[in-house]
């Protein structure tokens, strides 16, 4: 049994290099496919970050009258903390709304220098944010007949309803041509992947058909080629990896960049183990269950 098993890797091992220019072509048709697979997933993330940055924007303020005391503000905060539909409330001081105008617009004089001449003209307030956009109109109507109603001085819904809107919309644009789109990629990665190794097995249709005749086992057929498909898969592996690497820490800071602080090389490294039994399964999976099923087809004889 062992001699027989060393017999399949040799012969497979030897398949391999004798068809050096297909097995490299096939390796890099598996490369493409693990490379492509290993991105829907590294992307996954970058993805949720910046629909999540974006759903962030989309809040609306209560502004509470100048008299208003910083504990019934905060009782408000409670209460709206209890609805369903709301996913986070912040409170904003007059103090640190200054703070917060005067860092924004630090690059103006003519504003900050106006400020001081004059008493903080900014009112506190609570920015809400809801799951949905539906949701903000049921937290506007709870304001307007709530208890506290009399200490609120405006609610700036009305001008950023449309914004609202046009942010998750976006958001479940992205987030569902995301999903779509990675089913198909993944779907037309693994059929190339699949008819390439399915087309390397071909030229030795006649090869299998005559060991098969002279009375060769199954197991001894396909075992080679088998093997080639393991190798195949695990040097598209082993590139792939040093690939995905490389690429990343070269992009990793343009990515931060763009998103605003997610670190794309960071994210790899968090989930290293992940990616290996991801591109490792990808490959020699591949490889491997291709031959099996290619070689089948010629062995019925």
């Amino acid at each position: 049994m062992f001699t027989s098993i060393k017999r399949i890797i040799h012969s497979g091992w030897e398949n391999f290099l004798r068809n050096i220019g297909l097995s490299i072509a096939t390796c890099f048709i598996m490369v493409l496919t693990i490379l492509l697979i290993t991105s829907l997933f590294l992307l996954q993330k970058p993805i949720d970050y910046l629909i999540v940055s974006l759903q962030e924007k989309a809040d609306i303020s209560v502004y509470f009258k100048e008299d208003a005391l910083e504990q019934d503000i905060l009782k408000v905060k409670e209460e709206l903390v209890k609805i369903p539909e709301v996913k986070d409330v912040e409170y904003i001081s007059k103090e640190k709304a200054l703070e917060k105008f005067i860092k924004k617009r630090k690059d103006d004089p003519k504003i900050t220098q106006s400020l001081a001449l004059f008493d903080n003209p900014l009112l506190a307030h609570l920015n809400i944010r809801a799951f949905e956009a539906g949701q903000y109109r049921a937290v506007v109507n709870f304001l307007e007949t709530s208890p506290f109603k009399d200490l609120i001085d405006d609610i700036d819904y009305s001008k950023r309803e449309l914004l609202i809107n046009r942010i998750f919309s976006i958001t479940a644009g992205i987030n569902k041509a995301g999903i779509i789109s990675s089913l198909v990629l993944a779907i037309l990665a693994i059929l190339v992947a699949f008819n390439t190794i399915r087309l390397a097995i071909f030229n030795s249709r006649e090869e299998i058909k005559i060991q098969k005749l002279v009375g060769a086992s199954n197991w001894f057929i396909r075992g080679p080629y088998l093997i080639q498909g393991f190798l195949a898969g695990f040097f598209a592996f082993l590139f792939s990896l040093l690939f995905t690497a490389s690429l990343l820490y070269f992009l990793s800071p343009k990515v931060e960049a763009l998103l605003g602080g997610f670190n794309l090389l960071n994210y790899f490294l968090t989930n290293f183990s992940t990616i290996i039994l991801i591109q490792l399964a990808t490959g020699i999976g591949l490889g491997v269950i291709s031959s099996y099923i290619a070689t089948r087809k010629y062995l019925e004889v």
